[in-house]
């Protein structure tokens, strides 16, 4: 075996050129084509004067056994190889054993839809439970139901366990549920003041679990956001002396509205990856040079874009929980409030043009969870809308004509996106946003008509 000053000697046909990087720095050797790890080892060892022949590893650090050829190991001429002395081999194969057997322990993996199916189940358990507390006469049983929700409220914003971040999001909802128990008075004019007080009391719930905790942040400001809001409404009508339908109407179109702005919303990017501040500082009279190159160009880190990604899902998804209980309370009540004949036409045509701006918005989202919310609401008005004119349909025959003319007209409507591109279609894309400024146009004319102010203009005049 012979090194590098003696390559000329050695034949070019039975002989390997490798490049040994080692303590001693890189050495180049040529060596027999059947040399072992061992005999390489032995050759580096002489050549650059260490006491002790190291180790033999590939280049990706993989350890070549002793008596393993170079051929076997697929190390061919020109290739590259790691000799590692033995004290400074081992250590580094029990330190990464130690760090994998000593680590910290793993994270428990985040709760998944089952949890959210879970938690959503437990919300309208205990909305059901308030409700029919509600109902009863003021016993044991209904002390009972207020003091469980009560405390399951109070367990729920502790920011302990795995499931803190959904478990938060539903303690709002049992606190709200026990507050309308204590706060329900049979009288229908009472009932917005009852309904503001319950999201007052949610909103408070979801404040206390934000201070706590950091646990879905976005979602907890929504509940304080609605609640505070539902309890301006409902409460200013009851202060004004107003009907209730007055405040179903109003938040009706609020959530209405909401689902076409909050997208808008959501997305808050940081002012500095808008906005070169270092070139807008330069002006006409700055003696300053003007930044030349790429190095005065901000670049935005991909963190800070999935962060802000992340963020807005999480407010538009919450938000859209939102709009969809708002909605399943204004409209039943909406048209079980208005029942004279101008207001009645009005909410009627209210809740049927929300109901179908709500179904044309959720095509716009392209978030799963908030598009499926949004339709739920919309088919929410919908319904309420064919339950009240059920009695109708089975005496005005016209009427019956009417409607089946505007189902079969949304069912061909339906048909035809489905069999041609869908939404991502230019022309059905134009189409729906055209009938979805006609529908919120018309819903919020139909607001004057449903709150009673033609009513009152009559009776004045009249």
């Amino acid at each position: 075996m012979s090194g590098s000053g003696n390559g000329a000697a050695a034949g070019a046909a039975d002989a390997v050129a490798l490049t040994v990087l080692g303590p001693s720095g890189a050495l180049d050797l040529l060596v027999p084509a059947g040399a072992s790890a061992h005999d390489v080892a032995l050759e580096y060892a002489a050549q650059a004067g260490v006491s002790a022949p190291p180790t033999i590893h590939t280049r990706v650090g993989d350890p070549l056994a002793p008596d393993a050829t170079l051929e076997s190991a697929g190390i061919g001429a020109g290739s590259l190889v790691v000799a590692l002395a033995e004290s400074a081999a081992r250590p580094t194969v029990t330190g990464r054993r130690r760090r994998a057997t000593t680590g910290p322990a793993p994270r428990q993996s985040p709760p998944g839809a089952l949890s959210v199916l879970w938690f959503c189940v437990s919300t309208a358990a205990a909305l059901l439970a308030g409700w029919f507390a509600s109902q009863q006469e003021p016993s044991e049983q209904r002390t009972a139901t207020v003091v469980l929700l009560g405390v399951a409220a109070a367990i729920g914003v502790l920011p302990v366990g795995r499931y803190a971040a959904h478990r938060i999001l539903a303690a709002p909802a049992f606190a709200a549920a026990a507050a309308f128990v204590v706060a329900w008075d049979p009288a229908p004019e009472r009932l917005p003041t009852i309904v503001g007080v319950a999201a007052l009391t949610g909103a408070v719930t979801a404040a206390v679990a934000r201070a706590l905790d950091r646990h879905s942040e976005e979602a907890l400001r929504v509940w304080v956001s609605v609640g505070i809001g539902v309890f301006v409404v409902t409460c200013g009508a009851a202060l004004l002396d107003l009907r209730p339908q007055v405040a179903w109407a109003v938040l009706l179109v609020a959530a209405m509205l909401a689902a076409r702005f909050v997208p808008m919303l959501a997305i808050d990017v940081p002012d500095q990856f808008l906005i070169d501040l270092e070139r807008l500082a330069v002006t006409a009279w700055s003696a300053r040079d003007r930044p030349t190159g790429r190095r005065g160009r901000i670049v935005v880190p991909p963190r800070a874009v999935e962060v802000v990604a992340v963020r807005g899902t999480r407010i538009v998804t919450a938000s859209s929980a939102a709009i969809l209980a708002v909605t399943v309370v204004s409209a039943p009540l909406l048209l079980a409030t208005a029942t004279q004949r101008p207001d009645a036409l009005g909410a009627r045509c209210l809740v049927g043009f929300a109901g179908c701006s709500l179904l044309f918005v959720a095509r716009t989202y392209r978030h799963v969870a908030a598009r499926a919310l949004l339709r739920v609401a919309g088919l929410v008005c919908g319904l309420a809308l064919l339950v009240l004119l059920f009695d109708v349909l089975q005496t005005d025959t016209l009427l019956v004509v009417g409607i089946l003319a505007v189902v079969v007209a949304a069912l061909l409507l339906l048909v035809s996106v489905a069999l041609g591109r869908g939404w991502r279609s230019a022309w059905w894309s134009r189409r729906g946003e055209v009938a979805e400024s006609v529908c919120g146009s018309f819903a919020v004319g139909s607001l004057v008509v449903a709150v009673g102010l033609f009513r009152q203009l009559w009776e004045l005049t009249g």
